[in-house]
């Protein structure tokens, strides 16, 4: 196909777009490539699952996918049909060495513990990064993910696909405009995990599959033997060598808006209201509550967020002025822990926003009839002009942004999804304390100023050949 400039020419013509220019709210647009590339090429690692759709979507909208790469042999051959002729890897060092300048886009659509790795040193090849949520494993990592795309210049997104949705932005302006008041409490629960957690280590190996790549799988975690349906495909979730439990996996969705309008990153301390702790240090509680504590922020008034998970719920206080047909819901969860619900409310002084929905597409003002002539203040955030679902429309504004065609830039780019994903992980600190433990929190240098032991884990030693 023929392109309008060749790569390397629009490599560095792109330098000045992106994500390191500040979060998408700031006052200034981001700045676009100059000129447009009309086929970019992509090379996604990690194709199956959430990854199998990254691919196909990034495909969607006129990119080339030119590399393969997946630890499962068999996932490889599966995704490999609907690309035929993209080449084949197992592991990710391997396809970038080897696809070198052939690629302006790279996926990343792994386990938590080698987002970093391969996303890090993708952007050092300056390419443009679409990530999955949580952006990483490891709150320094978040930084060091930051920091690399504004000194590289790319166009970079995390896979937290609500912040494509109008739903969620009309929501963030809502909540800015002062229709609800000042807000001091934002509580949100979650139906994870869905996986298993507060589990130990099983004992003994078994032979690792012949399609199979287990050392690229562990990457830079430290090596341990394989056990059949135990961490590969999608229980890894929930162990703390690999994954970020229930807090990592749904809070850059379900914090999303919230944080996104009110500006909750940096908390000064987080406390583990209910915690069992992390299980034999190697897998994240069944069920956990957290309280996050913010200070005064451009004009903000301090605020704490709750955040429940594994069946646990706001107080009854908060529950009884949601909905009737949702507290008919969770009054059902409490009767069948089965049936768990997942939600957010923001308490203003004037009224309360609920969001039923995990990505915050949705939302309601009450007490309804106080709202019910209620109109929303004059846009002023960007909307995508694609229709489509949100994981298409959030790979379109990635992809368009990336050709030089869409002036407002990516949303969730790392600058943003970086400053999230340190905020929500050091949530996962506090499990590493006792019940009630109060971590006062530097988030400047990333360190407990109270908890020392806790800093052990804000970053890890990779393994050898893994290093970032």
């Amino acid at each position: 196909m023929k392109r309008t400039t060749t790569r390397r020419k629009f490599i560095g013509q792109s330098a000045a777009l992106t994500a390191g220019v500040g979060y998408w709210a700031s006052t200034a647009p981001q700045a676009r490539a100059q000129s447009a590339l009309e086929s970019p090429a992509a090379a996604c690692i990690g194709v199956g699952g959430k990854g199998g759709s990254d691919t196909s979507h990034i495909g969607e909208h006129g990119v080339e996918i030119v590399g393969l790469c997946d630890v499962d042999g068999q996932t490889l051959t599966k995704k490999g049909r609907e690309f035929p002729d993209a080449k084949q890897f197992q592991d990710f060092r391997e396809m970038l060495e080897a696809l070198g300048d052939k690629v302006d886009i790279v996926t990343v659509s792994t386990p938590d513990h080698t987002h970093a790795a391969a996303a890090i040193r993708a952007m050092r090849m300056k390419k443009h990064i679409y990530c999955q949520k949580p952006l990483t494993w490891s709150i320094r990592e978040a930084r060091m993910m930051r920091e690399t795309a504004k000194e590289m210049g790319v166009v970079t997104q995390m896979g937290n696909q609500g912040t494509s949705e109008d739903g969620l932005r009309e929501a963030v302006e809502v909540i800015r405009s002062g229709a609800i008041g000042d807000v001091e409490a934002v509580h949100i629960w979650s139906n994870r995990p869905v996986w298993p957690q507060g589990i130990g280590r099983p004992e003994g190996e078994d032979p690792v599959p012949p399609e199979l790549n287990w050392d690229a799988w562990i990457g830079p975690a430290p090596m341990r033997p394989y056990k059949e349906g135990v961490y590969h495909s999608f229980k890894w979730r929930g162990w703390v060598d690999f994954g970020t439990g229930a807090l990592g996996d749904m809070a850059c969705h379900t914090t999303n808006m919230p944080v996104m309008a009110l500006k909750l990153w940096d908390p000064v301390a987080v406390t583990a209201v209910k915690n069992p702790g992390i299980f034999e240090g190697e897998t994240f509680p069944g069920s956990s509550a957290l309280m996050f504590e913010f200070p005064e922020r451009e004009g903000l008034p301090a605020c704490k967020f709750y955040w429940y998970d594994g069946g646990n719920l706001p107080p009854d206080d908060i529950v009884s002025q949601l909905p009737e047909s949702f507290q008919r819901r969770i009054e059902q969860q409490k009767q069948d822990p089965n049936r768990k619900t997942s939600g957010a409310v923001v308490v203003g002084s004037k009224g309360l926003l609920f969001s039923p929905d995990d990505y915050g597409a949705k939302y309601f003002l009450l007490p309804e009839d106080k709202y019910s002539d209620y109109k929303p203040p004059e846009q002023s955030l960007p909307r995508i002009p694609f229709k489509g679902g949100g994981d298409q429309r959030q790979k379109w504004e990635f992809v368009s942004t990336v050709k030089g065609e869409y002036e407002p830039g990516t949303m969730s780019n790392f600058d943003y999804a970086g400053r999230l994903t340190e905020t929500i992980l050091v949530g996962n600190l506090a499990m590493r304390a006792g019940e009630g433990q109060r971590i006062e929190w530097d988030a400047t240098n990333l360190k407990s100023t109270n908890v020392p032991e806790v800093n052990d884990f804000v970053q890890r030693e990779y393994r050898s050949g893994w290093e970032i």
